[in-house]
């Protein structure tokens, strides 16, 4: 299929094509997933350019294993930020033009991934969706809308608060292109997106009107049920109809979501302002009833969670794969009536496979589980009302004393983003260095940030805070957050530990607090490494959770549990 492709590229008269692995939606869970339909690059974040000659595909440090693993015979893997596109494309013969589909790639992708060392062509028609016969395949399911006591806030304060900030600072229109924004903004759920209940739509508001941009079978119910009479329902392609009979100076747009193609309309007609949308910081503090829902869709999970643990630790399973575990775990998960679906393709990795970041077992790589295996499993949920993302390592047998102290640097450093002064120490830079400093001291460290924003029954993945090496986001009280340092060697074993995290106040003193309900395995800790303050961490968290959850378990599990503590 590929030769197909690179002969449309002659066609074309183009030296190469870029293939993202967003959708023009720059959703995490794009669908279509065409980069992985051209490469068989299956992880979340990835860019390829494909040459009539070579092929090269760029991926972060979570995915440079797997990537070398799924796609490492056709295509040349280059790790980003190390070494960027243009990089590799300015040492190249003679400079190349490539074409890119406008809808996919947003102005600041483009200068950020190219610069000036090619020659970049819109082309409107995919090409990747020309030779494998794509059509617009659209999930039909209609939108819904959330009640105030799901949201915990009515849309016209929402609103209200927007426009407080747009009237500050000038804005006559601005561009909501972000999906999950809109979702959050108007109290609204789909099912465009495998594992995350984001609606795909975006907005236009000004001072007159909202103007909603959508597949128009989706929005029956939304229309009915938004009590909000300055909203007017369009479909995507109107876009470009309503954008030249509005009026005013000035529009802004999101930098990381508006498009190309839909930054050409606008720019056609007003000033662009490029920001970035106000909804996403709105968003990143919870109110009380999203913290309290998360909390009580953690209290469910973690029974699931525990109820799992203690199965793949004490019920003898000769014969255990890595996808047997996967789907047990999600039968707990399912017991709970209100559980949807997984959060994110579980990773359940066991020996060499859990060092591959972001694993997926496949009836491939599907390994059985063995005894002196370590096993990582990172798994989510999404549930009525709440998001989750837990990780935990452990082990069926006495594990090697190396790696017992390379877990416990791990936990060490888990327990001190956990335990960080937020009132000195309050980006998730400073906060990242905390988690890495036990690794750092015995030259260790691991590929990935510590910690990534939280949605409230939306993306697992959302910003714009983070705790990572580059992220200067002040951490607010009402912020969600994972807490997830690590260590992997490369075909032997991955360790993680991961839990979410929030931020409360008392007065003038914030603090993280736990969400995650799940027991960490001891067996794995070499307890002379913790001092008395990790020990006391370790109890009270453990004690927390089985003040929570132990009327969930069953007298095994109880006993089980409390041998832990």
């Amino acid at each position: 299929m590929i030769n197909k492709f690179k002969k449309l590229m002659e066609n074309k008269n183009i030296d190469g094509y870029v293939v993202p692995k967003n959708d023009e939606f720059f959703s995490e869970y794009s669908f279509p997933n065409r980069l992985k339909l051209i490469s068989n690059f299956s992880g979340s974040a990835g860019l390829a350019i494909i040459l009539r000659d070579k092929n090269f595909l760029f991926v972060d440090g979570r995915y440079t294993l797997q990537a070398s693993i799924e796609c490492g015979k056709n295509f040349k893997i280059f790790e980003i930020p190390k070494i960027r596109p243009f990089e590799v494309i300015k040492n190249l013969k003679h400079k190349l033009t490539l074409g890119f589909d406008p809808k996919l790639f947003t102005e600041i992708s483009l200068k950020s991934n190219f610069r000036n060392v090619c020659n970049l062509i819109p082309i409107n028609n995919n090409l990747i969706d020309e030779v494998y016969g794509l059509k617009n395949i659209n999930k039909t399911k209609e939108f819904y809308c959330l009640s105030e006591i799901a949201a915990g806030e009515r849309i016209v304060s929402k609103l209200n608060r927007l426009c407080s900030i747009l009237k500050k600072k000038k804005i006559q229109n601005i561009f909501i292109s972000a999906p999950e924004n809109c979702a959050w903004l108007l109290n609204i759920r789909g099912f465009d997106n495998p594992n995350s209940p984001v609606p795909n739509c975006q907005i236009i508001i000004n001072k007159k009107n909202i103007y909603f941009f959508s597949d128009s079978k989706k929005i029956k119910k939304i229309k009915k049920e938004i009590k909000y009479k300055k909203i007017k329902f369009y479909e995507f392609k109107e876009f470009p109809k309503i954008i030249n009979n509005l009026s005013g100076k000035n529009f802004s747009i999101d930098r990381n979501s508006c498009s190309v193609f839909n930054k050409s309309i606008i720019l056609s007609k007003f000033n662009i302002l490029n920001e970035t949308d106000p909804c996403y910081s709105l968003k990143s503090i919870k109110n009380k009833t999203e913290i309290k829902n998360m909390i009580d869709a953690h209290i469910k999970d973690g029974a699931a969670l525990t109820k799992f643990l203690y199965w793949i630790k004490n019920i003898k399973k000769p014969n255990l794969t890595e996808i047997d575990a996967e789907k047990k775990l999600e039968s707990f998960r399912k017991k709970n009536t209100n559980f949807l679906y997984p959060s994110f393709n579980t990773i359940a990795g066991s020996g060499p496979n859990g060092a591959i970041i972001h694993y997926r077992a496949n009836k491939n790589s599907n390994r059985k589980i063995n005894k002196s295996d370590i096993f990582l499993c990172d798994s989510g949920g999404q549930y009525k009302y709440g998001t989750t993302d837990v990780t935990r390592t452990v082990c069926f047998s006495k594990p090697k004393p190396k790696i017992k102290d390379i877990f416990t640097r791990v936990l060490k450093g888990h327990i001190a983003v956990f335990n960080t002064n937020l009132n000195k120490i309050d980006t998730g830079k400073k906060i990242d260095k905390r988690a890495r400093f036990f690794l750092n001291k015995v030259n260790l460290d691991y590929g990935h940030g510590t910690g990534h924003g939280v949605g409230y029954f939306l993306n697992v993945h959302e910003g714009p805070q983070a705790i990572s090496k580059y992220n200067n986001v002040k951490i607010l009280p009402g912020m969600i957050l994972s807490n997830e340092p690590g260590f992997y060697k490369k075909n032997e074993f991955g360790i993680r530990i991961e839990n979410l995290i929030y931020v409360s106040k008392n007065k003038d003193k914030k603090f993280f607090k736990n969400l995650t309900l799940a027991p960490i395995d001891i067996d794995l800790v070499n307890f002379k490494m913790l001092n008395i303050t990790e020990k006391k961490y370790l109890f009270n968290y453990h004690m927390d959770i089985y003040a929570k959850i132990s009327k969930f378990l069953n007298p095994k599990e109880k006993n089980w549990f409390l041998s832990l503590i």
